[in-house]
């Protein structure tokens, strides 16, 4: 199992990068989203309706104590990866994170907010940078968990699916199979 933690989100700043961070990690390979900071149930039922509409059995969840949350999952035996611009170059390290995935362990992989408390640092098992550059929480979640997982094509239980086209959008309803 691979989730996120989005920490610190912020009602109305951060609204459209926690949701890309959730769009995201359920594009990319993740079961699902923690996040901490301020209760949003729009942000939930916005990711949820996506989910609903596109398929997959992506997660979303509020955590009120991030510290707590990330050392329970390490007592539990969940690896931590802590995408940070101050860590470790990631290409480095993707290898090792593939074996652990590969070993059947959970990972959580933590994403910033604010500010990072300097625990995060301490207790993560990897901190990695996806570049030594201010960027955006999304892109390197969306590079990283690319570089681990892939990118899923399709969920089965879509009721809408993207058909790609070279000009325009063309959305179409899946046709359900009755028993």
């Amino acid at each position: 199992m691979i989730e996120v933690l989005r920490l610190g989100h912020r009602i109305p700043r951060d609204e459209r990068i926690s949701t890309h961070c959730a769009l995201v990690g359920r594009a990319f390979g993740a079961d699902g989203l923690w996040y901490s900071g301020m209760k949003d149930k729009g942000f939930e039922n916005s990711v949820s309706g996506v989910v609903d509409d596109f398929g997959g059995e992506f997660f979303i969840e509020y955590v009120s104590d991030d510290l707590k949350f990330v050392k329970k999952k390490k007592e539990e035996g969940w690896f931590v990866v802590h995408l940070t611009m101050y860590g470790v170059g990631f290409e480095k390290k993707v290898g090792e994170v593939k074996k652990v995935i590969d070993s059947g362990r959970d990972v959580v992989i933590v994403v910033g907010g604010e500010k990072v408390e300097p625990e995060f640092y301490e207790i993560s098992d990897l901190n990695l940078a996806v570049g030594n550059q201010p960027h955006s929480e999304v892109g390197a979640l969306a590079v990283f968990l690319y570089e681990v997982c892939g990118l899923r094509k399709e969920f089965k239980d879509a009721k809408v699916r993207v058909v790609g086209s070279e000009r325009g959008k063309r959305v179409v309803r899946v046709e359900r199979m009755r028993d």
